[in-house]
């Protein structure tokens, strides 16, 4: 069980939370929503006990048994050599367990006393209460069930994709059986079979879950009650995120009517006031009545809230390029002795739209890193045209600089003022005091923002995108959408998200880790969410 009073939490001079207080109980299916920004993430992590350090907070946050938390950063710290289902089984501390176990065991066989015996004895009760016998296979179905290979389970976690190792953190967290689960966006990275074994995971889970996430989908099979944060506070609506939709726009046009009706009676009480003013000293004595009366409702007066309006974004028209924008030959990549793809070959041209299919861990993140000089590809060759400029967008933001503040961001790879930078990250929603923040600090939404405001600066006119609405609320979602399906450009994009991709009307397709390159079709959307 989870239970929280009077949570106050800032970042810097920013508020995120002001007096909020909630309680998880066992069975509890909590949704954690609001707007990019919001603070739901900062929140999760000060639950945690893990917030960043530009994050102060005060108030008591008691668990009553175990948690884990799945963070949207990666971490894995001390584990990259080791395999997936040796850190998947790390979060029952089984290994150590069944170690302590043997030794017992052999210190029994040398010598029977029966102080051996009996420390074996509990060592081995212990071990099998905890599933330990059955560790390993129920880990295996786990894995299996996120879409996690045999293959990708045997090698070590560091030669792992983003996509990869996100779902194996996943996999640790649901394996641990602990009490209350905390997910910040766990069905990222996840296809439509992964995400469905996700939902049924969560549905017949029986301890306490608060989840963050933007997949409407998830939330809407998985919750039964939303906390709404806006502006440093927290609301609770109950069922699922559908029916939080329906009441919360309800209470929005509820609370702005009202707002509307003491704004009225505010004016007119002010008007009146003023006349009354400057006439008899009875009369002057009845304004100051009145001056107080409306410094009183104006210190009662609900403010108006914003409903979920749109946001547009906009990207700079990049300059014009030659007829071949990117050409490859005979490109391969290999870990060691594992070929990932290999004799790739393909040629993107000017304004085109290349969509890159293929299952979870076919190479996909992979290919766009070769393709980026992030990664040296182990053979064939990367040729740019004439006049072009790479811009790449990595999904677990490897381009961001934890510590660095947000508007040395765009400094750094811009000429512009720094009254420019602030007028581009306003554009981006990152307003304000934002701008000063360390981009570590910073929500999953937020840093994608971030991201493709340095694409946006830079002008590329060649983009290679991968994932790049993971995180973002369906408001910023859509206006993202919007900017590229208007942008003219050439984009290489890797996405599980159909709404998108059908929006963006790719030109081409390329398969991997085959390579098959050919013309995209709209019978080929279906596959999109599987691939």
């Amino acid at each position: 069980m989870l239970q929280v009073k009077d949570l106050h939490v800032q970042i810097g001079a920013r508020t995120i939370l002001d007096g909020a207080g909630l309680m998880v109980a066992p069975g509890d299916k909590v949704g954690l929503v609001g707007r990019n920004g919001a603070g739901k993430s900062t929140m999760m992590s000060v639950l945690s006990g893990e917030p960043a350090e530009e994050v102060t907070f005060e108030g008591k946050i008691a668990f009553k048994g175990s948690f884990s938390f799945l963070r949207q950063a990666k971490l894995m710290d001390g584990h990259q050599s080791s395999n997936p289902l040796a850190y998947v089984l790390a979060a029952r501390d089984l290994t150590q367990a069944e170690e302590r176990m043997k030794k017992l065991q052999q210190a029994m066989e040398n010598d029977p006393t029966e102080r051996n015996i009996a420390r074996f004895t509990r060592a081995e009760e212990s071990y099998r209460l905890a599933g330990g016998y059955h560790a390993e296979s129920e880990a295996r179905r786990i894995c299996a069930g996120l879409g996690i290979t045999d293959e990708q389970m045997a090698r070590p976690l560091e030669t792992l994709s983003g996509g990869e190792r996100r779902r194996v953190e996943l996999a640790h967290a649901l394996f641990g059986k602990d009490d209350t689960l905390l997910l910040d966006e766990p069905s990222n990275h996840l296809d439509i079979d992964a995400k469905a074994w996700l939902m049924s995971f969560l549905r017949t889970f029986t301890g306490g879950l608060l989840i963050v996430s933007h997949d409407l989908e998830l939330l809407d099979t998985a919750i039964t009650r939303v906390l709404h944060i806006d502006r440093g506070q927290m609301k609770t609506y109950k069922g699922t995120y559908s029916q939080y939709r329906t009441a919360r726009t309800a209470d929005v046009e509820r609370r702005n009517k009202l707002a509307n009706l003491q704004e009225t009676d505010i004016n007119r009480l002010k008007t009146l006031a003023d006349r009354m003013r400057h006439q008899t000293v009875a009369r002057a004595r009845t304004a100051k009545n009145l001056d107080r009366r409306v410094e009183r409702m104006r210190s009662e007066q609900v403010t108006r809230v914003s409903g979920d309006s749109s946001v547009r974004f906009k990207i700079p028209e990049p300059p014009r390029p030659g007829k071949m924008v990117l050409k490859t030959q005979g490109l391969g990549m290999a870990f060691g002795e594992n070929d990932i793809f290999s004799n790739l070959s393909l040629e993107l041209g000017r304004s085109e739209r290349l969509l890159v299919m293929g299952l979870n861990g076919a190479g996909k993140s992979t290919l766009l890193k070769a393709l980026s000089s992030t990664i040296e590809p182990t053979s064939g060759k990367v040729q740019l045209g004439m006049n072009v400029s790479l811009g790449y967008y990595a999904q677990e933001h490897e381009g961001l600089h934890p510590d660095e503040m947000v508007i040395d961001h765009l400094r750094t790879v811009s000429g512009f003022t720094d009254q420019q930078i602030r007028s581009l990250l306003g554009m981006f929603t990152l307003s304000g005091d934002i701008a000063f923040q360390p981009a570590g600090s910073l929500s999953g939404g937020e840093k994608t923002k971030l991201a493709l405001a340095q694409l946006a600066a830079r002008q590329h006119n060649l983009l290679l995108l991968d994932e790049p609405t993971n995180n973002l609320d369906p408001v910023s979602r859509e206006g993202i959408t919007e900017a590229l399906k208007h942008w003219e450009g050439t984009l290489m994009i890797v996405s599980h998200d159909e709404e998108f991709v059908q929006q963006l009307s790719p030109t081409h397709v390329l398969t991997m880790p085959e390579g098959d390159y050919t013309l995209w079709t709209d019978n080929m959307l279906d596959l999109v969410a599987l691939a």
